[in-house]
Formats: C-alpha cells, structure tokens, sequence
C-alpha cells in the first residue's frame, strides 16, 4: 500500500471493477470466497439488502449488502449507485484482513495475487504493450496510480515519455500531460528528440512538456515551431516559450502577433507578457497602436502583466483620438489594478460616450475596468 491507503483502496477497487467482463458473476465468486451460507449468497445476487442479516461481522454484512445493490443496479430496479461495484473489492480486500483465514480465497477471487494494489500497478504496465484500448485504458489507470505517488506507476509513465517512437500517440501524449507527476532530468535527451521531431502528431506536447520541466536547451527548437504549418503547435510553442522565459525568442514571438489565427496571436502576447523586458514590451505596445484592432483585447492584457512601469503611459492611451485605443487602455488599466488608474477609469465611465469599431462604449470599457480592478484590489486586501 501506501500512506494513501484509502486513497489506493478506491482507486483499486474501480479498477478492478472496470476489468470485470461479467461483474455479478465475478461478485458472485467474491461472495462464495466469503465462507458465508450459499443462502445468503443467492439472496444477494437477488438485490436483497438484507442478505446477511444474522452475520457479527461489519465487513462481511457490508460487502454482501454492496453485492445486492449491484445486483438491484444490473436488474434496473431503481436503487442506482454510480460507483458500488467499485467498492466489491476493497470491502473484500478489509474481510480478508479482518478474518485472515479468508484473505487466500478472497484473494483468489478478487482476480488478481492478495498482495493487492502493487501487484494490480504491474499488470498495468505490462499491458501498456496490449492492444491500443487496453494501452489507453492503461494509460488513464497509471496516471491515477502516480497521483498517489506509487513507484512502479512512476517509472512505468517514465519509461513511455522516454522514447516517443516506441509509443501511440495518443499513450504519449497523455502521460506528457501530466508530466509533472514524474518527470526529471532523465527524460531531456528523449523529449529533445521527439521536439526534433516536428512532423510528429505529439510535437506540441513536446514542446510543452520541455516547458514544464524547465529544459532551457528546448528553447530553439520550441522557437522553430513558431513557423509550423500546425496553428494548435505554434499556439504550443508560444505557451512553452512564455513558461520558459525565453527572451531569445522574443523576436520570433512578436512576429506572431500577426498570426492568421487568431489565439496564436493571443498565446504569443500572452507569451511576450510572461518573458517581460523592453523588447517585449516593445513589440506588444507597437502592435496594439499601429493596428488599432477593437479585438485585441490580449494585447491590453499582456502589456498590463508589466505593472506599474506601463501606467503612466496607458493613462496617455486614454486621451487618443482613436476609441478603439481608448478602450484597450482602460481595458489594459483595470488588469493593473493601480491605483493611479482609477479616477482615470471613472471619469470616462462618466464621461466617454465615443463608439469603437464593436459598436460598444468607451464608457463601458472604462467600467469593466474598473470592475476588474476594485476586484483585483478587494483580492489583494483580503489576502494580506
């Protein structure tokens, strides 16, 4: 087990449950394991919940009261319970201990040795060389096993992140979202090397877990992916580069404000945002003011992750002919949450009626605003 274990026994007891092809007969087989009357056992199978009465023990009542619901679940009798059959074997499991005589049979019937979860963790490695279901399925199973930090899980996801040529697709792409389970340094040359990779469907994921991980040696060629044909791999690569801070990317990043897509063009000011500096402050205020786009409301959010330096000039914004620029800087303000922008903010509330290229109000642009600051302020307050 481990410190988790009533963590390990659920998630266990799903497992297993999900296995089962024929779950009642193979409830059936726990049940006779149990060493009770075959009455009882029939009664149970029946979905009567009183299949036990005259039984001393909890465990025992309990697992056969659980097999009884199952049985009322599988016959559609109305007493439905998501999640009962996943209880059958840790109940049977807790038998076993409290009347050891029965923990070999009980064992034996659960499907699997009765040294329990570890032994389970196994097969599941193993089968991630099954077919392509019993690997996905696996997959899925192996990441719930590493939230509880189990070892095996650990080092079985290891090995599938290491090599992405020996791996399905998809397998690789689920264990690399979740990298942060357990990936370490052990994994650079692999992920390197699927980066390298860029014709591979699971490029993007490469990208983004060299970012997780913080692989600096990733940066050119996660840069290299800004020009991929794929807009999902480019949005990727800006993501990667924004979490590894990269500011020899900056000027590649600033190229794709222009992007033909639109939330690549948000994920790279996004990005510019994370990495800071002049030359990315820059390239986000000279592509906000030259093309005047009402929509680009990812801009204002990028240019207000620079704080208190970009005050000062937002506040100019305010006083631009163009309403669009207007209301991108009060936009842009109200994620500051400064306190200079805030008469600012409500004297064009008040007074800013001008239209933008959207057909909404200044005005109303000034009071999201606003809103958006007292909020962030309030947040701050309340934290201490």
């Amino acid at each position: 087990m481990t410190d988790h274990r009533d963590a390990v026994l659920r998630l266990w007891g799903r497992q297993l449950y999900e296995r089962q092809g024929e779950p009642l007969a193979w409830a059936q087989t726990a049940l006779r394991a149990a060493g009770r009357p075959p009455a009882a056992v029939e009664a149970a199978l029946d979905g009567r919940l009183d299949a036990l009465p005259a039984d001393p023990s909890d465990q025992a009542r309990l697992l056969f009261r659980t097999v009884a619901k199952l049985a009322a679940n599988l016959r559609g009798d109305g007493r439905y319970d998501a999640d009962v059959g996943t209880r059958i074997g840790p109940q049977a499991l807790l038998l076993g201990e409290s009347e050891p005589e029965l923990a070999g049979p009980l064992g034996d019937a659960l499907g699997h040795p009765p040294d329990g979860p570890a032994s389970l963790v196994a097969v599941l490695a193993a089968e991630l060389r099954g077919t392509r279901a019993t690997r996905l399925r696996a997959i899925d199973a192996l990441l719930e096993w590493a939230e509880l930090g189990h070892p095996q899980a650990l080092a079985a996801l290891s090995e599938v992140a290491a090599d992405h040529r020996t791996q399905d697709v998809t397998v690789w792409t689920k264990a690399l979202n979740r990298i942060d389970l357990f990936g370490d340094e052990s994994l650079e040359p692999g992920l390197l090397r699927a980066l390298a990779d860029t014709g591979h469907r699971g490029v993007r994921w490469s990208a983004l877990a060299c970012a997780a991980l913080g692989f600096r040696r990733a940066v050119p060629l996660v840069a290299a992916l800004l020009e991929h044909s794929d807009p999902m791999v480019r949005e990727g690569a800006c993501e990667a580069l924004g979490r590894l801070r990269a500011r020899t990317a900056v000027p590649a990043l600033a190229a794709r404000l222009d992007d033909g897509t639109a939330w690549v063009c948000s994920a790279a000011a996004l990005a510019l945002g994370s990495i800071g500096g002049d030359r990315a402050l820059a390239a986000l205020w000279r592509t906000m003011t030259e093309r005047r786009n009402p929509k680009a409301g990812h801009l204002a959010s990028a240019i207000a992750a620079f704080g208190p330096p970009v005050v000062e000039d937002l506040i100019a914004l305010t006083a631009d002919p163009d309403p669009d620029l207007r209301a991108l800087a009060c936009r842009a303000l109200g994620a500051t949450a400064d306190e200079r922008a805030l008469p600012v903010l409500e004297r064009l509330a008040a007074e800013d009626l001008a239209r933008t290229g959207l057909g909404g109000l200044v005005a109303t642009a000034a009071k999201q605003g606003l809103r958006t600051a007292r909020r962030m302020r309030a947040r701050t307050a309340a934290g201490g």
